[in-house]
């Protein structure tokens, strides 16, 4: 932690920081502590290695069921939605791939910064998971968010940008970004929750009731192998 900025790392470079069971409960203890904290006003999240997060870990599926699927799903859905409605800023600095869970994560913060390179994907669609909808429709609108949930369309850095998905695109290092746009609000972490609360409604319960409603259709990880086939296609 530095001035007040707790930096979260998502550190699997050797995976492309893929999300994990054992990365997401990591994830959310480091939040957790951040919001702790009474000295940190912005969690800033960022990833190891070329990526900042390629999405789902697909590479123990051969161990998964539908229900351990559905699990898996549902805490991921638990660690946005806390990163959704924090109570101090969030910011996220995106490099190279933002795919799938890693681009929800993404789109869940306040401030979304990106390296010319990164590039952001949300194929849930394809395996039939209804996930960070509404939030993302809520950022960029449904014209814009449709061929991102339906179609599977790839956005490069610029892109995403002029869509509204990132907030500002970094030419220079990540460090100059953090002390020209990271400095303490204005609003106290009170106010901060207040103005939240104000401006944005509270969804959690229908966001997750229609996260589980899509994972629990019967042949989850079917739809998940034969999404995985596709790719290596």
């Amino acid at each position: 932690m530095s001035g007040g900025i707790a930096t979260v790392w998502l550190d699997r470079p050797e995976k492309g920081n893929a999300l994990s069971n054992e990365a997401v409960a990591a994830l959310d203890r480091a939040i957790d502590a951040a919001f702790a904290d009474p000295t940190v006003h912005t969690l800033l999240l960022r990833g190891r290695g070329r990526h900042f997060c390629t999405g789902f870990d697909l590479s123990s599926m051969h161990e998964e069921t539908d229900t351990s699927l559905v699990d898996r799903f549902v805490a991921l859905e638990t660690l946005l939605q806390k990163v959704w409605h924090a109570s101090i800023r969030t910011a996220a600095f995106a490099t190279g791939r933002a795919w799938g869970a890693g681009a929800d994560l993404f789109a869940a913060c306040d401030l979304r910064a990106a390296a010319p390179d990164a590039t952001f994907r949300f194929p849930g669609s394809a395996f039939g998971i209804v996930l960070g909808t509404r939030r993302l429709t809520e950022i960029v609108g449904w014209d814009r968010a449709r061929p991102l949930v339906t179609e599977g369309v790839m956005l490069e850095a610029p892109g995403a940008r002029a869509a509204g998905l990132v907030t500002e695109v970094v030419e220079d290092d990540s460090e100059e970004w953090m002390a020209r746009r990271l400095a303490p609000p204005v609003a106290s972490r009170e106010t901060l929750a207040a103005l939240r609360e104000a401006a944005r409604a509270d969804h959690r319960e229908a966001d997750m009731a229609a996260l589980v409603k899509s994972a629990s259709i019967p042949g989850l990880k079917d739809r998940i192998e034969n999404y995985r086939r596709g790719l290596a296609r």
